[in-house]
């Protein structure tokens, strides 16, 4: 699953890595993002990409009330094309959650071990993300946008850690995956499998990750290497 992660860029720098041709949004470094939280995402409306901020945790239009989208903050994507949550959304709105890295928890010795995961290049990224709007059928004067991050089954990578991961699109795909005129459920789920990123660096960080009240760069500054702790896992 993806339950924490990180976007600490500026907009110069999303500018240069996504596709955006309009943002209406101010970026702030956040190193401990969660569910719930506003998050920067690009979804296509209007035949612009567009910036803009969702809330984690996706809310169906026909949610009764917007807490159950603190239990909607993953998608599998190997049922997201048949939930009556996501398949509306799998098929027209899609959207790219942009990321630093994420943050996943490994058992050792009986206690949970906080890693960092991020790209070998080091460079931003961009889950596979859904969104809805929800206004709980016209009662609501201000629509609720929020979004999902599709889950896979875990890469060799990410195995020892964890059997799940979030679905990190490669930038050929962008432009396919935000465009909802693409609606062959095939075509989307062979991107999620076959054109994401399974390579990653992994590093321990300190528990201070733990408590979303520390949100700082030290969140993500690599513990002191040890042959028991220091993670650097590739595959191809």
């Amino acid at each position: 699953m993806c339950g924490r992660f990180v976007i600490s860029s500026k907009l110069e720098s999303l500018r240069k890595h996504f596709p955006i041709d309009a943002e209406a949004v101010e970026i702030a470094p956040n190193y401990n993002v969660a569910p719930t939280q506003e998050i920067p995402a690009i979804a296509r409306h209007d035949d612009q990409n567009h910036l803009e901020k969702f809330y984690w945790g996706l809310v169906p239009f026909w949610a009764k009330d917007k807490t159950i989208g603190s239990r909607m903050i993953n998608a599998r994507y190997e049922t997201v094309a048949t939930k009556p949550a996501f398949r509306a959304a799998l098929r027209k709105r899609r959207c790219l959650v942009l990321a630093n890295g994420f943050y996943e928890w490994k058992q050792t010795n009986g206690q949970k071990q906080p890693m960092f995961l991020t790209l070998p290049d080091g460079n931003p990224f961009a889950f596979a993300g859904l969104w809805e709007t929800w206004d709980d059928n016209g009662k609501e004067p201000t629509p609720y946008r929020s979004c999902t991050i599709l889950t896979r089954e875990a890469g060799a990578s990410v195995q020892p850690i964890h059997n799940r991961m979030p679905v990190i699109l490669k930038p050929e795909v962008f432009d396919f995956w935000l465009d909802p005129e693409n609606q062959d459920v095939k075509a989307l789920q062979d991107i999620i499998k076959y054109r994401g990123h399974t390579e990653f660096i992994i590093v321990p960080v300190s528990k201070r990750v733990n408590s979303i009240r520390n949100n700082s760069p030290e969140n993500i500054r690599p513990m002191t290497s040890s042959p028991q702790t220091n993670l650097r896992h590739r595959t191809r």
